[in-house]
């Protein structure tokens, strides 16, 4: 079978996801148990992989998805224990007192806090948690999914206190192969780490300025009233600058300190500046936006979850700083068990691990259900509870309506997940191939030659449209693509800087993202809508990202360690 067949056969199960997702408007929880059945016969029948491998990749996607599903229940149940407790009115009533303009909320909301629990956890937390938030503080659902799944792009490559980097790039490298060859320059391989984080951090602080602005604009255009790109692009200045105060401390970070704290440091710095400046109204215009009253939105907007304004008005009495502080908690818990070995330890204590499942070397998984992000919410969740001294009533109708949510995610996500595994896991077989997603990549190298950087991110974009992670997609194909550079004469890090920023890009249309982060605001079965429109900042990424290789290709040959080779 030739090369560009087999391409398309790796390539079918994405295409056909895509025609029934976003062609057919087929819901998910119809559109995945067939795609995982295409995945499977096609690994089983023309990749010949074992069909015991097979079973266990999809055992160790079942095993991933509950810990998915563990993300998604302790974001719900969070929101639901404050919104119980009356924190979530006083959260909402301080975002007004900021300003009463949604624009404005939504950049500090999702740009800014979302930023940071991305940099603090990564693995889609930030639009379990700001997703939920946003319906809370008046948004329509499915703005707040759309939302909430562009935040997943300039600061992923550093999510999870640089988890892409420090382990998807580190894994992804034969470093048996190149560590010696680095030694031999007098480089060690955290220097290597670090050259990548620094073209890494370069390269999406140009392209993320803008990202607030596209919340903004595609907001007002699909959600506003009078359905009007000229709304959103009035607030502008405020939204670019509001970038720049992210991504100039996020630059500077990945540039000097490293990549584990680009993400945090950048939030962080961002709100400081940003904050006060929307309190004095600085560059915001004198018009305020907001949305048509709820009972205009169409039916397709609203999700099951509703925060409607009887469910925050209430006598508690609650200051600021208590409503606020589980969150606070969270996001300080998530940074330290992933900064301080002694803590992560602790965490790391409850872990159950399975290794070669069903006897298969190599397919294996593992759950840690108070190091993930769900558990460390559910520890906030606890903590609010005795802090707002919440009655057993409000407690158990938070649990409730919390649970309630899991259902429909948890049916599609358990095909979803298990597809993606198949796929990454194909690269053993007794047909001699590299894996489906290698493949794919192989023919987009060898179809594009020595122009290869203007699409290397594009690459990386599908890897992570795959496997729904930055960190996967660079373990996948950081290999590939640095041996992609040499062939075609290019520096090779450079190529698996590219990768690592289109890895980040395409988290915005990962398909089990969309599907968990739908499940917080109760909007399973409307994946497509969301995708039909993230594609959109989407393709700004990766083509913004194509200008930069190409500009790279044409006019830099950087010294040192970028055009080293193994070679």
């Amino acid at each position: 079978m030739s090369q560009g067949m087999l391409a398309l056969l790796a390539f079918s199960p994405l295409l056909i996801t895509g025609i029934l997702l976003i062609g057919f408007r087929l819901p998910a929880k119809i559109v995945m148990p067939v795609v995982f059945v295409i995945t499977a016969l096609i690994a089983g029948l023309v990749w010949q992989m074992e069909w015991l491998r097979v079973a266990a990749s999809t055992l160790q996607g079942l095993i991933i998805t509950a810990g998915v599903l563990w993300i998604i229940f302790g974001a719900i149940l969070l929101l639901n224990t404050l919104k119980e407790s009356g924190a979530i009115a006083v959260i909402r009533n301080g975002f007004v007192d900021i300003s009463p303009d949604r624009r404005v909320q939504m950049i500090l909301v999702v740009w800014l806090f979302g930023c940071f629990i991305e940099g603090a956890a990564g693995y889609g937390a930030p639009a379990a948690v700001v997703s939920p938030l946003l319906v809370a503080i008046g948004f329509p659902a499915m703005a707040a999914v759309m939302i909430g799944m562009m935040v997943q792009s300039t600061p992923v490559s550093f999510g999870a206190v640089g988890t892409p980097i420090l382990i998807g790039v580190d894994k992804g490298l034969d470093k048996t192969l190149l560590e010696p060859i680095a030694q031999s320059q007098g480089v060690d391989w955290t220097q290597v780490l670090h050259f990548v984080g620094k073209e890494v951090s370069l390269m999406h602080a140009f392209i993320g300025i803008l990202m607030p602005l596209f919340m903004v604009v595609m907001t007002t255009r699909f959600f506003g009233r009078n359905k009007s790109w000229a709304e959103g692009l009035a607030i502008a200045p405020f939204a670019i600058f509001a970038g720049l105060a992210f991504t100039v401390p996020y630059a500077l970070t990945g540039w000097f300190l490293g990549p584990e704290f680009p993400s945090l440091l950048g939030a962080m710095v961002g709100m400081l500046i940003v904050v006060p400046a929307a309190k004095a109204g600085f560059l915001i215009p004198k018009k305020t936006w907001d949305f048509a009253p709820a009972d205009e939105w169409p039916a397709d907007w609203m999700g099951k979850l509703e925060v409607s304004v009887q469910d925050l008005s209430t006598n508690r009495k609650i200051p600021m700083w208590s409503a606020w502080l589980p969150y606070v908690l969270m996001a300080g818990l998530l940074v330290v068990s992933r900064v301080f070995p002694e803590v992560k330890s602790w965490f790391l204590a409850i872990n159950f691990k399975f290794p070669d499942l069903l006897g298969v070397e190599g397919v294996s998984s593992s759950f840690a259900p108070l190091y993930l992000p769900g558990g460390i919410m559910v520890i906030a969740v606890l903590f609010a509870i005795v802090l707002h001294r919440m009655s057993g009533r409000m407690v158990s109708r938070a649990f409730s309506d919390s649970s309630k949510v899991l259902f429909g995610a948890g049916f599609v996500l358990m095909f979803t997940i298990p597809m993606v595994r198949i796929m990454i896991n194909s690269g053993v077989n007794m047909a001699d191939l590299a894996s489906m997603p290698v493949t794919m990549a192989s023919a987009v190298a060898s179809t594009f030659g020595e122009i290869y950087p203007v699409f290397a991110g594009a690459i990386g974009a599908m890897g992570a449209f795959i496997a729904g992670s930055n960190t996967v997609s660079n373990m996948m194909l950081a290999q590939f693509q640095f041996g992609v550079g040499e062939n075609i004469g290019v520096s090779p890090l450079f190529i698996v800087s590219l990768q690592a920023v289109g890895a980040a890009a395409g988290n915005m249309i990962a398909i089990h993202n969309v599907v968990a982060a739908s499940a917080t605001v109760g909007l399973v079965g409307r994946e497509g809508q969301t995708l039909r429109r993230t594609i959109i900042p989407t393709i700004y990424y990766v083509s913004a990202l194509g200008l930069i290789g190409w500009i790279a290709l044409h006019f830099f040959n950087v010294p040192g360690l970028v055009n080293w080779s193994a070679n």
